[in-house]
């Protein structure tokens, strides 16, 4: 598949003396792929405006929304401990394929690499590593449900192999949603909220970025 990034200029949502907020397009990667054709990257575009930004976490390509950048040396190493600690919240919000029963629930499904098929992620409850989501129904109908998903842990694919598992994939997804699930313009996932501290004091900080579907 060809990587044909999204051109738009990007949407800055706070910056600093220690940290700048982006939404993050969907189609973009957050750090550069292997190989030239795939250097583009929210990274590299950050670093083009603010030239010390320094990458924190990650968003999958095919997601969309909140991300924190450092510009400090001393940021990174202070909201690397935060992400590493389960100190941030996040919360997501997404557009599933079918009517989900229960207004809200919690997945509990341990998480590791499918190897032969990788990026694909698979749950393990042999050799997987733990993985939570709570979730909370926002609205149905239509045949799909908009939902709040708010992760305790931060596996690689967790959001998408999680709503899997519940039987109800999200829309638009390349990897785990099938038939007309699949047919869809993105995959329909948005980081909606970050909350962190802010390296210099520590004060809370909430940024939000409304989701675009």
């Amino acid at each position: 598949m060809t990587y044909t990034p999204p051109t738009d200029p990007l949407v800055f949502l706070h910056d600093d003396h220690q940290v700048v907020l982006v939404d993050k397009p969907s189609g973009l990667l957050s750090v550069p792929g292997k190989g030239p054709d795939l250097a583009d990257c929210l990274l590299m575009r950050v670093q083009a405006v603010f030239p010390t930004a320094l990458l924190v976490h990650r968003l999958d390509r095919d997601t969309s929304g909140v991300m924190v950048f450092a510009l400090t040396p001393h940021a990174q190493r202070h909201l690397g401990l935060q992400f590493e600690k389960r100190q941030t919240r996040k919360t997501y919000v997404a557009r599933v394929w079918g009517d989900m029963v229960a207004k809200t629930g919690t997945v509990d499904l341990p998480l590791i690499v499918d190897w032969p098929n990788r990026p694909r992620q698979m749950v393990d409850h042999e050799n997987g590593r733990q993985a939570v989501t709570d979730w909370r129904v926002m609205r149905r109908g239509g045949g799909e449900t908009r939902v709040r998903l708010m992760p305790k842990t931060g596996r690689s694919h967790q959001l998408r192999v999680h709503m899997l598992a519940l039987g109800h994939p999200i829309l638009g997804d390349p990897f785990y949603a099938e038939g007309a699930a699949r047919d869809y313009p993105r995959l329909m996932l948005h980081s909606e909220t970050l909350q962190f501290r802010h390296p210099d004091g520590g004060q809370g900080m909430r940024i939000s970025a409304k989701a675009p579907f």
